[in-house]
């Protein structure tokens, strides 16, 4: 669940960090040299690395359409990591993550599980969560990890953050993946539903955080440990829910930053 005004509220933007009169193709060429959360934290920004990326559609073995943006690394193919955003869609702060991904060799794919549809507000990402079919949104995410097994190096990671952090994990559940990466998601599972789990899992999580707190992912850890599943790493920051969102008022720089490179040590670890 993630509902919390931390995950999209925007704060003041300072002036762009950018060069007055710098053309298009200069503009492009020193996105990759910004700090991600640089990027993240100016709409602007974001909507250029953003739209780096490429849409992406393929077909589940029912039918159903899968949509989302891809960007592919300079090699063409690597390690993949599937990104799951928050509970208001898919946005150009996610597509940034994945051109981050893939200027660090990764292909990666930025899944959209509201197909286009996005809430600008609490109520519009509320009403889109609930319309969302979990079944539908598992088999999508199950097609899309195996396009990107097939399409990249062969191993693939999940990621996702609040309400995509909790499918991230469910993604783990459905289908065998090499890595799983959860930011302040829904860990609230039994042992028996961790039973599928066959990947290392690294979670970030706040202290401060009312909703996805201490005691559920206590929980988790026992479940987990219940399960049988000892390759999993916990780490606690004192910051609140979303605090790894540039954009929202709970946003804590210092941590996002330690969390960011923890999950790219994961990565290269379990992925490559």
């Amino acid at each position: 669940m993630c509902d919390l005004d931390g995950c999209s509220s925007q704060l003041s933007q300072k002036p762009l960090p950018i060069v007055s009169g710098m053309d298009r193709r200069q503009f492009n060429l020193g996105l990759a040299s910004l700090p991600l959360a640089t990027v993240l934290a100016y709409p602007e920004l974001a909507q250029a690395a953003g739209a780096r990326t490429k849409d992406f559609s393929i077909s589940t073995p029912s039918g159903v359409e899968v949509m989302g943006s891809l960007a592919t690394p300079k090699a063409g193919k690597g390690p993949a990591v599937l990104l799951i955003h928050e509970w208001w869609g898919l946005n150009d702060q996610i597509r940034s993550v994945a051109n981050e991904l893939s200027e660090m060799g990764y292909l990666a794919l930025a899944i959209d599980l509201y197909d286009g549809q996005y809430g600008s507000t609490r109520e519009e990402a509320m009403a889109l969560r609930k319309a969302m079919d979990p079944a539908q949104a598992t088999e999508k995410l199950v097609t899309a990890i195996n396009w990107l097994r097939s399409n990249g190096s062969g191993k693939v990671a999940t990621m996702g953050w609040c309400f995509g952090g909790g499918w991230s994990l469910n993604a783990s559940l459905a289908t065998p993946v090499d890595a799983t990466v959860i930011y302040y998601g829904n860990v609230k599972k039994t042992a028996q539903e961790l039973s599928s789990l066959s990947s290392p899992v690294l979670g970030h999580f706040g202290t401060l955080d009312q909703s996805i707190n201490e005691e559920m992912v206590s929980g988790f850890e026992s479940a987990m440990k219940e399960a049988g599943k000892t390759n999993f790493t916990t780490h606690w920051y004192e910051a609140d829910h979303a605090f790894a969102n540039p954009t929202g008022s709970r946003y804590d720089e210092k941590d996002a930053a330690l969390a960011w490179t923890r999950t790219t040590s994961f990565l290269k670890q379990y992925i490559g």
